[in-house]
């Protein structure tokens, strides 16, 4: 999925938790930022083997956004006191499956892949919908918390 799902769903979790303080930016390092240490990473890789062509499924992901990687989350989320970390980075790595490009949960330790789920259904409507969801849902929670939208002109 694109960074604008990760974003809403971090949002919604945000509100629905009501979290404060550091867990919301733990939220956002783990439910959205971990893209944007993930990607740079392997942009030299891409530009060496593509130059500026543009690539469709190219693998952009490293271990730090698989599932292998709750083995150190996990523990800096105990460390911490906090779930945070452990919920919202499952957050983000279910989104990413259920898009169908590779992915390799287990990689390094193993080369196995899978293309994620909901197969029958294309990539773009899995996203669509997952955004309107979220907005739809971040809207209900905050007027269910009394935080009403105000528009000033």
């Amino acid at each position: 999925m694109t960074i604008v799902p990760h974003l809403l769903v971090t949002t919604l979790g945000v509100q629905v938790l009501g979290l404060e303080g550091k867990d919301i930016v733990l939220a956002y390092a783990f439910g959205y930022g971990i893209d944007l240490i993930d990607h740079p990473i392997k942009l030299p890789l891409y530009l060496k083997k593509n130059g500026k062509k543009n690539e469709t499924h190219y693998h952009w992901r490293t271990p730090l956004q698989e599932p292998i990687a709750l083995a150190w989350i996990i523990p800096l989320s105990v460390y911490l006191g906090t779930y945070v970390p452990a919920l919202f980075f499952i957050s983000h790595f279910m989104l990413d499956y259920m898009v169908s490009y590779e992915k390799r949960p287990f990689y390094p330790f193993s080369t196995y892949s899978t293309e994620g789920m909901l197969r029958k259904y294309s990539d773009t409507s899995k996203e669509i919908w997952t955004c309107v969801v979220c907005v739809v849902l971040i809207l209900v929670v905050a007027v269910a918390k009394g935080r009403v939208l105000q528009f000033h002109l």
